[in-house]
């Protein structure tokens, strides 16, 4: 089984549009979208129908805290986030506000759990960031395998019994191997905002059969949806760091 697992779209439609069509010349078995299908970018409402018609057709999605903050206040976001989530709410229909609102923190499909932030308290929005915060994901759950997004920066840890994470930084469209001796937890690079200092969109491609990940990085017109994103009157540093990639 072959899974291709979508995080942090931001409402990019230039990048999502991109990794879409990479993932259906990969042709997987199941789609997931790994939350954040909003804030930030130009085209909430084209992510939300594209995300919901995944929904649809059998993708497993689930909440992000920028789809949160989309129907509902939150504290703690950042100006420039919040700037941009205040926007996207003028945006979006009462269709697109109850698609996200329906969405789950986190699913479990056999053993594997997909999930936006860390899996322990998800609505509290940790980012796993390094082995240390990612030692409470798998204190939390029994899955051999959690995916998550959340920090635009691709990851791999590993995980023994009674012996701390270990983290893996995986390469660009390499094969990273998922040992059956060893849980783990994935952390997918960001399709619409990427801060790993490449711009090229990321998706994770997973391999139950081979036992692997791959990072796949998709290059799209990043200037274009900069321009889009000051087009709307959005932070410019918003702009800025899709063609940086940071």
């Amino acid at each position: 089984m072959r899974i291709a697992v979508l995080a942090d779209i931001h409402a990019n439609r230039e990048a999502f549009d991109a990794v879409r069509e990479a993932v259906a010349a990969e042709a997987p078995d199941k789609i997931v979208i790994a939350g954040d299908i909003v804030g930030y970018g130009a085209d909430p409402t084209y992510a939300v129908e594209i995300a919901a018609d995944y929904a649809a057709r059998g993708a497993h999605v689930v909440l992000g805290n920028h789809d949160q903050a989309a129907v509902e206040e939150r504290r703690g976001m950042t100006e420039n986030a919040r700037a941009a989530i205040l926007w996207t709410r003028e945006q979006l229909s009462q269709e697109h506000r109850a698609f996200l609102a329906g969405l789950p923190m986190t699913i479990t499909d056999q053993d594997r759990l997909y999930v936006h932030a860390s899996a322990d308290e998800p609505g509290r929005w940790r980012y796993v960031h390094d082995a240390q915060a990612a030692a409470p994901s798998f204190e939390a759950t029994p899955a051999q395998l959690i995916i998550c997004g959340h920090t635009h920066i691709p990851a791999v840890f590993y995980s023994r019994p009674g012996r701390p994470p270990v983290a893996f930084r995986p390469l660009d469209n390499q094969p990273a191997p998922l040992m059956t001796t060893r849980r783990h937890l994935v952390v997918v690079g960001s399709v619409g905002q990427p801060r790993d200092g490449n711009p090229a969109a990321c998706f994770a491609l997973v391999d139950l059969r081979e036992r692997s990940v791959t990072m796949h990085r998709v290059p799209y017109d990043a200037e274009t949806a900069a321009r889009k994103v000051l087009s709307a009157g959005l932070p410019p540093s918003l702009a800025a760091r899709l063609v940086a990639g940071r």
